[in-house]
C-alpha cells in the first residue's frame, strides 16, 4: 500500500479493442502502477469476442458501450482496493480505439454533471430496466432504447460501431460522390473514405435510424467519450483522431461543410468543435474528487487515437517509421508536409499540429495470429515457435495471405495459399496432397503454414509499404 502512496504523478488510460488499461506514471516517467480489464474475460456478460460483436452478414462488428464503462469502473475500485492515492494525481489523458462512435442521448449532458459518488458510472448511465444486449447473431445494433428507459439511459443506440466494421459501402460512395471523388476527399480530409471512418458510421445511422440519430445530443469518438466520463461533460474531440472520421480537413483543422452535409443534417452540433490534441480540456469532475479523492485541481488532457497516441509515445521525429503489432497492425511516420493518396492515411499530428503523421492500417492483426496459433499449436506460442523454427527459411517457397476479415490494405478477404510453383492451394494444406497424408506429413503441413503465416503479414506489410513511400 505504502508504494502507492505520496508519490505524485499522471495517468494514462487506454480504451482498446480487448481491454482497457491504466498506467500510472511519476516525475521521472517511471510506470509504477498498471492494471487492465480484458473484455472477454472479465465481463462475459457482454458476450464480446476479441472485445466485439460480429454480425450475421460478417461486415457489421460493434461493442456495448457499457461494457466499457464497466471495465473502468472495476479497474478504479482496484485502485481503490489497492491504497492507491488519487490524491497526488496531477493530470490524466488517453488513448482510444480509432474510427469508433459514441451517440450520447439527449439529457446524457445533464446525468454526467449530476452523478452520485454513492453509485458505478455504469449504474448510472444505463437503462433502468435491464439493458437489452445485442448478440453477434441477435438485432441490429441500431435499435433505439425501449422508449420508457429515457430515465438515465445516456445512449442513443448500446452497440457502437467500431474500427472493424465494413457495412458502409454505399455511405463512402455517397460521400466521394459528393466532393468529387475519392482522391478529392483525401485531398480534403487525409483519406478516402473508407467503412470504418465515422463519418460514414454516422451516415449509416442517420439513414437506417433516423429517430436514434435524432434523440443524439452528442457524437464522440471513443477518446473523447472516454474523456467525458471524467470530465463530467462532453469532452471535445482532438484534432488527430479527428482525422479518422472522413469529415476534418487536415490543413486548416476545421470541419468540411460538404462532408457533414453529406452525412446527416445538424451534424456539426453534435460533434462540438475539435481542439488541438495537447488541449488541456478541463478540471477532472467532482464524482472522482468525492468517490476516489482526486484532488479538483487534476487536469484532463483531451484523449487521442490509439495510433496517433503510438506517435507520440514512441517519441517519433521527422524520417522515423514505426510498426505497431496490435489487435491491427500500423505502420506510421511523421510527415511535415502531407500528400494525399488513395492508399493509407494523413492524419494531423499529435504532437505538432504544424506537422502530420501518415498511417498504414492492417485489420487482420493480433487476432488473426491468434486464431492461426489455436488452429496449429493448440493455442501454445511455445509450439508454434517450435513449427516455425523447423522449417528452413523461405518456407519451401510455399506463402499464405490470411484474412478473416475483409482487410484494408489489400481491400480482400478470404485465406489464399500459394505453393512454390505459384498454384493456389485450395485444400487447407499446402502438401503433400490430402490423399496421401500421414500423420508426419499432417505435421509437417503445419510447419509450413506457422511459417507462411507470419512472412506473409510482413509481406503484405513491406509491399504496401513501400508503394505507399513512394507515393510520399
Amino acid at each position: 500500500m505504502a508504494e502507492h502512496a505520496g508519490r505524485r504523478c499522471c495517468l494514462g488510460w487506454d480504451f482498446s479493442t480487448q481491454q482497457v488499461k491504466v498506467v500510472a506514471v511519476d516525475a521521472e516517467l517511471n510506470v509504477f502502477y498498471e492494471d487492465s480489464v480484458h473484455f472477454d474475460r472479465d465481463l462475459l456478460e457482454f458476450g464480446t469476442q476479441g472485445g466485439v460483436h460480429v454480425h450475421e452478414d460478417g461486415l457489421t462488428v460493434t461493442s456495448p458501450v457499457l461494457m466499457w464503462v464497466q471495465a473502468l469502473d472495476i479497474i478504479l475500485e482496484k485502485m481503490k482496493a489497492s491504497g492507491f492515492d488519487f490524491s497526488q494525481v496531477l493530470a490524466l489523458s488517453g488513448a482510444g480505439q480509432q474510427h469508433g462512435s459514441v451517440y450520447w442521448k439527449a439529457g446524457a449532458s445533464q446525468v454526467l454533471a449530476s452523478l452520485s459518488p454513492d453509485l458505478l458510472l455504469h449504474e448510472q448511465l444505463q437503462p433502468s430496466r435491464t439493458l437489452l444486449r445485442v448478440p453477434p447473431s441477435g438485432i441490429s445494433p441500431w435499435d433505439v432504447m425501449p422508449p420508457g428507459d429515457a430515465g438515465k439511459a445516456c445512449f442513443s443506440i448500446s452497440d457502437c460501431p467500431v474500427w472493424m466494421d465494413s457495412s458502409t459501402t454505399a455511405q463512402c460512395r455517397q460521400l466521394e460522390a459528393t466532393v468529387g471523388g475519392a482522391q478529392a476527399l483525401s485531398c480534403l480530409t487525409g483519406s478516402r473514405a473508407y467503412e470504418r471512418f465515422t463519418g460514414n458510421q454516422i451516415a449509416k445511422l442517420y439513414q437506417q435510424n433516423p429517430e436514434a440519430y435524432s434523440h443524439t445530443e452528442r457524437i464522440s469518438l471513443v477518446s473523447s467519450f472516454a474523456a467525458s466520463l471524467f470530465l463530467g461533460s462532453h469532452s471535445p474531440i482532438d484534432y488527430s483522431d479527428g482525422s479518422g472520421m472522413n469529415l476534418l480537413r487536415i490543413q486548416d483543422k476545421v470541419w468540411s461543410q460538404a462532408c457533414l452535409g453529406a452525412c446527416a443534417p445538424h451534424l456539426e452540433e453534435k460533434l462540438g468543435l475539435p481542439v488541438p490534441s495537447c488541449s488541456v480540456v478541463g478540471a477532472i469532475s467532482s464524482y472522482f474528487v468525492q468517490r476516489y479523492g482526486f484532488p479538483p485541481g487534476c487536469k484532463v488532457v483531451a484523449f487521442t487515437g490509439d495510433n496517433p497516441a503510438s506517435l507520440a509515445g514512441m517519441r517519433l521525429e521527422e524520417g522515423d517509421i514505426a510498426v505497431s503489432l496490435g489487435t491491427s497492425d500500423t505502420l506510421f511516420l511523421w510527415l511535415q508536409e502531407p500528400t494525399p493518396t488513395l492508399e493509407g492515411h494523413i492524419f494531423c499530428n499529435p504532437v505538432d499540429p504544424q506537422h502530420y503523421m501518415a498511417l498504414l492500417c492492417f485489420k487482420n492483426g493480433s487476432l488473426m495470429r491468434e486464431k492461426i496459433r489455436d488452429e496449429l499449436a493448440s493455442s501454445s506460442w511455445s509450439e508454434f515457435s517450435k513449427a516455425l523454427q523447423s522449417t528452413e527459411m523461405g518456407n519451401c517457397g510455399n506463402l499464405g495471405f490470411y484474412f478473416d476479415v475483409m482487410e484494408i490494405t489489400p481491400e480482400i478477404i478470404g485465406r489464399h495459399r500459394f505453393s512454390a510453383e505459384n498454384h493456389e492451394c485450395l485444400r487447407r494444406r499446402f502438401w503433400p496432397p490430402e490423399e496421401h497424408l500421414t500423420t508426419e506429413t499432417s505435421c509437417r503441413d503445419g510447419e509450413l503454414t506457422a511459417h507462411s503465416f507470419p512472412g506473409s503479414q510482413l509481406f503484405t506489410a513491406h509491399v504496401a509499404s513501400r508503394f505507399y513511400l513512394t507515393l510520399k
